[in-house]
Parts: C-alpha cells; sequence; structure tokens
C-alpha cells in the first residue's frame, strides 16, 4: 500500500541546512471505433501524465517481444536528451539479467553516469541503463516530478520489450543530484526496484513510500560538494528508523566514486554465486 512520506524535503529547505542538495466516458453507441480509439489514448497519456507528476513509474519487467543485443546502443528515444543501454557479453535470453538504472549528477549526461558502473557490468553480468535528464538536473531538484518520470519510463519500457529481467534484481543508482533522485524515485516505486544505490546523496523527496528496497549509500569523509555530515549522516539514520535495510559506507576521499566503492556496491547487490 502506497502512504504519505515524512522526509520529503525541498530545495530550499536543504539550503537552509546548507546542504546543496478527468477520465471521459466513452459512449460507444455514439462514437467510430477510430474516435474510442483516440479516447482511450488521450485517457491513457492523461493517466501517464498524473502518474508522472506523483513519481510513479508504470512500466514493469515483462516478456520481451524484441531481440536486444549485447554491446553498448543508444536508446534513440530522444535526439537531444536521450540515453544508453549495456548489455554484458554474458547476456542471454534464456536467463534473466539483473538490471540497474543509473542516473547522472548535475550537469552530467547518461554517458558520464553509465561509467561509474560499465566497467564492471561485464563481471557481474548486469545490464545498465542510462538516461539523460531532460534538463541540467532532474525535475524534483527544480521542484516537482514529471518530465525525467515520463522519459525514465520510456527507457524502462523500451529496454524491458527487449531484454529478459531478473524481477528481484532492478536497481536504481546515481551520483551526486544522481544520487538524491535515485533515493527519491527508488522509495516512491519500491514495487519495482529492489535496491537503491546511492553514491553520495545530497537529500531525498520521495512523493511516497513503497515496499522495502534495499539500500547502498556512501559517501566521502571529504566531501565539500555535498558534506557528509549534513548529507548521509543526517539521511541514514532517518531510513533505518524508517525500517529500511540500509547498507552504508563512508571512505576516505572527496566527491567521488571510488572503484572499489563501485564494486562493493555491485557485489551488494548481486546474489552470491550458486
Amino acid at each position: 500500500m502506497r502512504q504519505n512520506t515524512d522526509f520529503r524535503l525541498t530545495r530550499r529547505s536543504l539550503l537552509q541546512l546548507g546542504v546543496v542538495g478527468i477520465v471521459l466516458p466513452i459512449a460507444v453507441s455514439e462514437v467510430s471505433s477510430c474516435q474510442q480509439q483516440n479516447e482511450l489514448i488521450m485517457e491513457s497519456s492523461k493517466r501517464a501524465h498524473a502518474s508522472a507528476a506523483q513519481g510513479q513509474l508504470l512500466s514493469r519487467p515483462t516478456h520481451p517481444t524484441a531481440t536486444g543485443a549485447p554491446g553498448l546502443h543508444p536508446l534513440g528515444l530522444d535526439g537531444q536528451r536521450d540515453g544508453f543501454v549495456y548489455v554484458p557479453k554474458t547476456y542471454r535470453a534464456t536467463r534473466p539479467a539483473p538490471l540497474v538504472l543509473m542516473l547522472h549528477g548535475a550537469g552530467g549526461d547518461a554517458e558520464g553516469g553509465l561509467k561509474v558502473l560499465q566497467n564492471l557490468a561485464d563481471s557481474f553480468g548486469t545490464i545498465l541503463l542510462a538516461v539523460d535528464s531532460r534538463q541540467q538536473t532532474w525535475d524534483i531538484l527544480r521542484g516537482r516530478y514529471g518530465p525525467d518520470i515520463t522519459f525514465m519510463d520510456r527507457a524502462l519500457a523500451q529496454t524491458f520489450s527487449r531484454y529478459v529481467i531478473d524481477l528481484n534484481r532492478v536497481a536504481i543508482a546515481g551520483f551526486s543530484d544522481g544520487a538524491s533522485y535515485a533515493l527519491s524515485v527508488g522509495i516512491t516505486n519500491g514495487d519495482l526496484f529492489s535496491h537503491i544505490i546511492a553514491f553520495s546523496p545530497g537529500f531525498m523527496a520521495p512523493a511516497a513510500q513503497e515496499g522495502k528496497p534495499r539500500l547502498f549509500i556512501s559517501h566521502g569523509k571529504g566531501d565539500t560538494v555535498l558534506p557528509i555530515e549534513r548529507c548521509s549522516r543526517r539521511i541514514v539514520p532517518q531510513l533505518q528508523r524508517a525500517g529500511y535495510d540500509v547498507q552504508y559506507r563512508e571512505f576516505n576521499g572527496p566527491h567521488t566514486v571510488p572503484r572499489e566503492i563501485a564494486r562493493e556496491a555491485l557485489n551488494w547487490f548481486m546474489p552470491p554465486p550458486p
């Protein structure tokens, strides 16, 4: 059951803390089949728009209707701000693969977001999906959910239509602003995401709480961009009090994702070998 959350934070409140961080009825006897179809499309669009405004993702893993190949592929969903999917060489349609949705930091792009885990994807057999934010950073940091959720849903739907995904290993991950967004969207959509990985988050602003995804959070003790005392050391206890299973890792370093931390996160995400 979806619940309202009590830990929504706005950008303004974060700054104060010192953290940058009608559906129309269709009368069948009165409209043609073409008109009925148009009405249904409009109704579906309205529902999708309403869901996006609440931070809700509608796409779910399903039986693929197309065949996707291994390697790095552009999504081809937008000519300006798009994204990539990286499929490991070991991928086989006969064996469901884990999926990580990657979110970049402020001013970044999908290519940069992908690089955080791309060099580990083959060894872990993990599909990586990285999307561009519609503007410089993610919509909730500009005040409300909307366009980024809509695009993210399209990217997920396309990926689910081409690859067999492990229903129990679907993660959302990000760095910096992307980590804040991953926490926010992941908690809101805990019925989709089994895991959330947040590298150096600044805040969280979920629209609701759904399910109980497991969380991995890391932060550098020397982070001067999003100071650890004002960010993860506040976020983690709050999540724990709310009943979430949190794996927390502090490291000696600045605002970054060390290779060993990235590997630790994937080791945590992946099941032990048989």
